[in-house]
């Protein structure tokens, strides 16, 4: 492994030298991401198919593009960025993702599932235009290709036959026993240029001589019907694309015979991998999911080594759980996320009401508004940089029609260590504007209880959105019941307010207590809804004070603060109001809490804007 500094360097290794290097990968990968957190059982179980893309396809001319990309650790291991895994997911470290920025071996910036074939079509497409020569493969996995979007594009590229190679990493079961010779055989077959050649030769006699064309229809017709019985990948095969395998993923032999095999054909190709998800660790073999994104974690036991909290998630498991027991005819649907969105409690006591459809969030949001229409309560749980994906069916199939599903939206505001395509930082500007949408924010364990069992009873379109991480446990004090468009005034003072929205308000109650001993008592609401927002409340906090605070964990267009300000300023209040939110960008990959930090969106930020108002 330390010979490695790109791709050139393992060109001529031999099988037993790339066999070696497998191995110290993998113990390079659990002895880095142990320390670091991050995706581990993906990685580990694209060893050799990674080493064999390399080896087979001249990098960075021929182009790969990794699905979602959480799977590219060895990828970036092999392109010269081994030195850096100690910086993996940390601000201005090694990105969690592919990244064009960071490496010209990236050929697209990739976070999301299900977007590499079509993002490999348009690198087809251009190299064709501009009349190029080199390889473009996309590596998608059987998780991925439960999106839509991976079909759209293979609809697209199988019908203009553009000469594009797609890697199917199916990691869901062990290697099946249909891997192996007669499958290589078949394989070697199906590709030998004279198998090829003769096909093509038939077909011109046939269209010279009319004579023989029942002849050969009838038995296109049978060889077609037979197909489906015996050819693995018909459905792939229908798409326009030429199947090879399916092929062990293991065996670096064989993936690099039958990536030789789909270099030579001059269309579009699928390839089958089958691969152990979490390979040469037991603790991630036997639980694959646990290991998918990891924090640190003890490399003999298999044990996390960060404290255990109680999650927001796990609130919403627990509430959902209680709904479910007094109501049937609630459900639950989820985007292939049924342990990180806590869904999973509710589905251990009702595992008939679970619906988990995969990555696929367009068709979650549809689905549950067919649910909804005929006579179900459905829950939707999605993350909020993922439901962003299905903002046409929100709008258009929910909304529109008043139908009354709850929208659990997880890991909102800064998300932290998975950088720009995971921050959940623009779920208010998305959603807030959609007529017939309710939009809350819980500021605590007891208010998200309280917030989706309001949720639950509302007869229309509801969305909760909260943080990732530990519940923030709220101060002793009497709960008040959720009115419907109505903030909460915690604490009344004068000249001062912070106006909080969902999470903040711990550290709007920080820095309050920071400026009681400057002697200044500040008033204190919890917006708790963001639409519609409480515009009674807020006239009556722009009229009674001289500074207004507001804090959200959002970006100010289309956030709370925003809307707070054309408030005021539409009122004609001549109070100060500070809105302190996050910048209008992609927010880089760091700790959640330093990008707050680094943004105000602390106790500290509220006293500094607060005091430099009052020098």
């Amino acid at each position: 492994m330390d010979q490695v500094q790109s791709p050139k360097d393992i060109k001529a290794f031999s099988l037993a030298q790339s066999q070696q290097l497998a191995q110290e990968i993998r113990e390079f990968l659990l002895e880095q991401v142990s320390k670091t957190g991050g995706h581990l059982s993906s990685n580990l179980g694209v060893v050799e198919l990674t080493i064999a893309l390399h080896q087979v396809f001249d990098t960075p001319q021929d182009q790969i593009v990794w699905d979602v990309g959480h799977q590219a650790y060895v990828h970036k291991i092999l392109t010269g960025r081994k030195e850096g895994f100690d910086t993996l997911r940390q601000k201005d470290g090694l990105s969690g993702f592919p990244k064009t920025e960071e490496s010209p071996y990236d050929a697209f910036n990739t976070g999301h599932a299900s977007t590499s074939i079509s993002a490999a079509y348009g690198l087809a497409k251009a190299r064709d235009v501009l009349k190029q020569q080199h390889e473009v493969i996309a590596v998608i996995g059987d998780g991925s290709m439960t999106g839509g979007m991976a079909y759209e594009a293979m609809n697209n590229a199988g019908k203009d036959r553009t000469k594009l190679i797609v890697v199917v990493n199916d990691n869901e079961m062990s290697i099946s026993p249909n891997v192996g010779s007669m499958s290589m055989h078949l394989s070697r077959l199906r590709t030998r240029k004279g198998y090829l050649r003769g096909k093509r030769k038939i077909k011109k006699a046939v269209e010279k001589f009319p004579v023989l064309r029942p002849l050969y229809q009838a038995a296109d017709f049978v060889k077609n019907k037979a197909k489906y019985l015996f050819v693995k990948g018909i459905l792939f095969e229908e798409l326009g694309f030429t199947y090879l395998g399916p092929v062990d993923g293991h065996d670096l032999h064989d993936l690099k015979e039958v990536l030789q095999q789909a270099k030579v054909l001059n269309e579009p190709v699928v390839i089958h991998v089958k691969t152990v998800k979490g390979k040469g660790y037991k603790p991630a073999e036997r639980n694959a999911a646990r290991y998918h994104g990891i924090g640190a974690f003890d490399i003999a036991t298999g044990e996390d080594l960060c404290e255990k909290r109680e999650t927001w998630s796990d609130v919403f498991g627990e509430t959902l759980t209680q709904i479910g027991r007094k109501d049937a005819s609630a459900v639950v649907v989820t985007a292939a996320m049924p342990s990180g969105t806590g869904v999973d409690i509710f589905g251990k006591h009702f595992p008939q009401r679970i619906y988990d459809v995969g990555i696929a969030e367009e068709h979650a949001v549809t689905f549950a508004a067919g649910m909804a229409k005929g006579g179900l309560r459905p829950f939707v749980a999605i993350y909020s940089s993922f439901l962003q994906r299905a903002y046409d069916q929100i709008l258009h199939d929910v909304c529109l029609p008043k139908l009354p599903v709850v929208f659990a939206i997880d890991r909102s505001g800064v998300v932290g260590e998975d950088g720009e395509t995971h921050q959940g930082v623009f779920d208010m500007a998305y959603l807030s504007h959609i007529p017939n949408m309710t939009l809350l924010a819980p500021s605590g364990k007891e208010e998200m209880t309280a917030m989706l069992q309001f949720a639950y009873a509302l007869k229309g379109p509801v969305a909760v959105r909260y943080p990732k991480g530990a519940v923030v446990i709220e101060a002793e004090e009497e709960h008040e019941p959720i009115q419907y468009g109505k903030g909460r005034v915690l604490q009344t003072g004068q000249d001062t307010a912070i106006v909080s929205v969902g999470a903040c308000l711990a550290e709007a109650r920080r820095a309050a207590q920071k400026m009681e001993k400057q002697g200044c008592r500040p008033t204190i609401v919890d917006a708790r809804f963001i639409a519609p927002i409480d515009e009674e409340l807020l006239q009556q906090v722009f009229h009674k004070h001289n500074q207004v605070i507001i804090i959200e964990d959002h970006i100010y267009t289309g956030g709370f603060g925003m809307q707070a300000a054309a408030l005021a300023k539409r009122q004609g209040v001549h109070c100060r109001v500070d809105c302190i939110s996050l910048p209008d960008e992609f927010l880089p990959q760091d700790s959640r809490q330093h990008i707050l930090e680094q943004h105000g969106i602390s106790a500290e930020g509220i006293w500094n804007v607060w005091q430099k108002n009052n020098a």
